[in-house]
């Protein structure tokens, strides 16, 4: 099982300079990167994961990304199942964080 944070947590984090920050990994395709994203995240798409691992830091924490949920909570365990050791799904995905952190943001 992989565990979730939720954007409201997630937004506090990013606030906080005084934490060491995690690697933002939307995982969604580039039409809805360009419709709406949080700012600072790694854009590498579901399908190009296996290929492209190699540009993740394994000494961060992780936090998946995608539109509600689901694609980046499969992609966090397959990190973890790879080895990764710290990773996080953002519960709701980028739908969440438009409606709980950011309300200026697209909904799609």
């Amino acid at each position: 099982m992989l565990r979730e944070i939720t954007a409201s947590d997630l937004a506090a984090w990013l606030a906080d300079a005084g934490t060491e920050q995690p690697v933002l990994l939307d995982v969604r395709e580039d039409w809805e990167v360009q419709l709406a994203s949080i700012p600072g995240s790694l854009h590498i798409p579901m399908n190009l994961i296996p290929l492209r691992m190699s540009e993740l830091p394994d000494d961060q924490t992780i936090v998946t990304v995608c539109h509600h949920g689901v694609r980046s909570y499969q992609v966090g365990l397959y990190l973890a199942n790879a080895g990764f050791e710290q990773v996080l799904s953002l519960r709701g995905g980028v739908e969440a964080w438009a409606s709980e952190v950011d309300p200026a943001m697209a909904h799609y």
